[in-house]
């Protein structure tokens, strides 16, 4: 008898030391203890540096998120660095001038463009310390599985050689 309580406790002691060691996550990110955090947890260095905007989009978001802060974890907050090439067209609601600031609703569709003939870079706050982004033409002409070519037509209207063309993009 005396043996099965030496067993069992020998049993509590290893699980306890292994449930101390794991790390904690929270939201699927692992959370230091105190005695472990860094200053490296709470800061990041880099937007200063501009973001390579020669690609077809025109622009490079730079994120600073749990990613590369672990410290904003459980906090609801990040922020990206926006990079915007000049742009040649002039479709806008609103341009927005040095010091100016604009609020997107969360979920509402939005773009930006840089009407200007040098570069602009925007900061934007973030309501999630992990946020996504979800680039419209991507997720509708690039999507695993493909949307289906005669639903695109019908919807944006071309036929369907134009739309085989526009997927083939992504």
């Amino acid at each position: 008898m005396a043996s099965r309580f030496i067993v069992l406790g020998l049993v509590i002691a290893t699980c306890s030391f292994a449930l101390a060691s794991d790390p904690i996550l929270l939201n699927g990110f692992s959370c230091k203890g105190s005695k472990m955090a860094q200053p490296t947890d709470f800061s990041f260095s880099g937007l200063h540096i501009p973001g390579n905007t020669s690609n077809p989009i025109g622009s490079r978001v730079t994120p600073v998120t749990v990613t590369q802060i672990p410290g904003l974890i459980t906090l609801g907050i990040s922020m990206v660095r926006l990079d915007f090439a000049p742009w040649e067209n002039n479709l806008i609601t609103k341009v927005l001038q040095k010091g100016d600031v604009f609020v997107f609703p969360k979920g509402l569709v939005h773009f930006q463009r840089n009407t200007g003939y040098g570069y602009t870079v925007a900061i934007a706050a973030l309501s999630s310390q992990n946020p996504g982004v979800i680039t419209i033409a991507n997720t509708v002409f690039g999507s695993n599985p493909a949307i289906a070519n005669d639903l695109l037509a019908k919807s944006f209207q071309p036929d369907t050689k134009t739309i085989d063309w526009i997927q083939s993009k992504f």
